[in-house]
C-alpha cells in the first residue's frame, strides 16, 4: 500500500461522514437501472454515414429503431414537392429514390388530404406555398444561405423565428416539435401507437433519423431519446401512420446487406409488409458534389 493510500484511509477513519458520502455515491453507481445510456453500435454505409438497429434497454415500450447518423458537412440534403416537379400525383418512397437519385430519402411532415404541405415547406431557397403552422413548431432546416451556420439544424420555433422573407437555409420542412432543448418532451402521452419517423440535432452537429420497427408512441419515443441518447439535443417528428417510410439508394441497401446488424436493418428498412403510400413531399440526403442526385 502506498503512502497515498494511506493517507486515503485515515482521512476516512477521521471523517467518516466523508467515507459514508463515498461509499453510497459508489453503491448508487453500481444499482441496477443506474447504468449510464448504450449508444448505437454503429456500422459505416459510406464516409459520412452510418447505420444501426439500436435497441435502448432502457426503454421497455420502444422497439428498435433504425438509427442512421448523418455528417451534414459531408451531406445535403434536399426537399421535394410534387407539385413543384410538376407531378399530377406524389409519388411513392421508391419511385421517388428512382426519380432523384437520392442515397437514402425519408417522409418529409404532415399534409391534408389533397396533399397541400401542413406548415412551411422550402426547396431551393423558395416557399412551397405552405404557411407556419401554430402549433407543430418544428422545423427542419438544410443548407444555410449565411455564413457561419450549421449545414443542417432542427429550429423551435417557440423560442427561434425562422426569416420567411429572406429565408436563413434553402430547404425546409416543418412538423412537430418532439423533444427541445431543455429535455422537454413537447407532444401529450395520449397512448396512441404508430410508425414514426423522427429527425434529431445531435451536439456534435451531426443529424439523427429514428425509423420504429414496430408501432409506438410519441410521447415515449421522446422520452427514450433523451434518457438514452442525450447526445441528441433536439428533435421533431415527421409524418407517422402509413406516411412513415424512409429506403436506401440500392448501392447502399448492398452495402448495409454486408455488414453485421446493419444487414438486418436495411432487411427491415425495405420491408414492404403494407406496401408504400403516395407521399407528396420527402427529403432526401445526397453526397455533396454528387451530380447524379437531383
Amino acid at each position: 500500500m502506498t503512502n497515498l493510500d494511506c493517507r486515503f484511509l485515515q482521512q476516512l477513519v477521521c471523517r467518516p461522514f466523508l467515507g459514508i458520502v463515498l461509499l453510497a455515491s459508489a453503491c448508487f453507481l453500481i444499482l441496477p437501472g443506474s447504468a449510464r445510456p448504450e449508444s448505437p453500435a454503429w456500422s459505416r454505409l459510406a464516409d459520412g454515414m452510418s447505420m444501426a438497429l439500436w435497441s435502448p434497454s432502457g426503454c421497455l415500450d420502444v422497439p428498435p429503431l433504425i438509427t442512421i447518423d448523418v455528417d451534414p458537412s459531408r451531406y445535403r440534403f434536399s426537399v421535394h414537392y410534387f407539385r413543384e416537379e410538376r407531378l399530377d400525383q406524389p409519388l411513392d418512397i421508391l419511385e421517388w429514390q428512382r426519380r432523384t437519385g437520392h442515397h437514402l430519402i425519408f417522409n418529409a411532415g404532415l399534409f391534408r388530404e389533397n396533399y397541400a404541405y401542413l406548415g412551411l415547406l422550402y426547396a431551393n431557397g423558395r416557399s412551397l406555398g405552405g404557411r407556419q403552422h401554430a402549433t407543430w413548431l418544428g422545423l427542419f432546416a438544410a443548407e444555410p444561405t449565411i455564413g457561419g451556420t450549421p449545414p443542417a439544424k432542427i429550429f423551435d420555433l417557440a423560442v427561434e423565428a425562422f426569416d420567411e422573407q429572406r429565408p436563413p437555409y434553402r430547404e425546409a420542412a416543418q412538423s412537430l416539435m418532439l423533444l427541445d432543448q431543455n429535455g422537454t418532451i413537447r407532444v401529450r402521452q395520449t397512448g396512441k401507437h404508430s410508425h414514426q419517423t423522427i429527425v434529431g440535432e445531435q451536439d456534435n452537429g451531426h443529424i439523427v433519423l429514428f425509423k420504429t420497427t414496430r408501432p409506438a408512441s410519441l410521447y415515449d419515443l421522446g422520452q427514450c431519446i433523451h434518457v438514452e441518447f442525450p447526445a441528441v439535443r433536439r428533435a421533431m417528428a415527421m409524418d407517422g401512420g402509413s406516411s412513415s417510410d424512409m429506403v436506401l439508394a440500392p448501392s447502399l441497401s448492398r452495402n448495409a446487406g454486408k455488414v453485421g446488424e446493419t444487414s438486418a436493418s436495411a432487411a427491415l428498412l425495405n420491408q414492404n409488409q403494407s406496401g408504400h403510400i403516395p407521399l407528396p413531399a420527402v427529403i432526401g440526403i445526397s453526397p455533396r458534389g454528387d451530380k447524379a442526385a437531383k
